[in-house]
């Protein structure tokens, strides 16, 4: 399985982040998700899970900041468009990002259970995309935490990708 992020200039585009139009965010958040392409996956892929976490992020919060995670998204994807965790153009359940934390406390759904771009405080940090092709639906609710994600996929990974998405701050 391959996947693909269209950089420019060798980073993430600046409109998926903190750089953005303002009319992609609430609040501090920049929430438009930036599109990805899928090819070469298995044959008996029967959905797919996402990941995307920060772990330049450590010396700054303590650990690595988790900006997305997603499970169950149709197993024939090839593209999961710009903005779908927002306005999902395929069914699929998004869990809870760093900032549903009991540091963050963020309660609104819209930001803490979706996409929320990358903010670093200055320099680049280097973002990991994690695409994994799994051989069945996971049962898990919308807002699932992290670990129950990587839990859930024990078992049922046919094959992963990771790509770095760098970004500026």
């Amino acid at each position: 399985m391959k996947i693909t992020v269209k950089l420019n200039q060798g980073q993430l585009p600046k409109k998926y982040g903190k750089f953005g139009d303002a009319a992609d965010f609430k609040g501090a958040y920049p929430l438009r998700s930036f599109p990805i392409s899928i090819y070469e996956q298995p044959a008996q892929t029967a959905s797919f899970a996402l990941t995307l976490i920060d772990p330049d992020s450590i010396p700054v919060a303590g650990f690595p900041w988790i900006h997305w995670t997603a499970a169950n998204l149709p197993g024939d994807l090839t593209e999961i468009p710009e903005n779908s965790s927002q306005k999902p153009p395929f069914s699929m359940i998004q869990g809870k990002n760093s900032t549903a934390s009991p540091y963050i406390q963020e309660k609104d759904p819209l930001i803490c259970q979706h996409y929320v771009g990358p903010t670093p405080p200055q320099g680049i940090h280097n973002y990991e995309l994690r695409i994994y092709a799994l051989d069945q639906k996971l049962a898990l609710a919308p807002g699932f935490w992290m670990n129950e994600l990587l839990h859930a996929m024990e078992g049922h990974i046919l094959t992963h990708q990771k790509i770095i998405l760098p970004y500026r701050g």
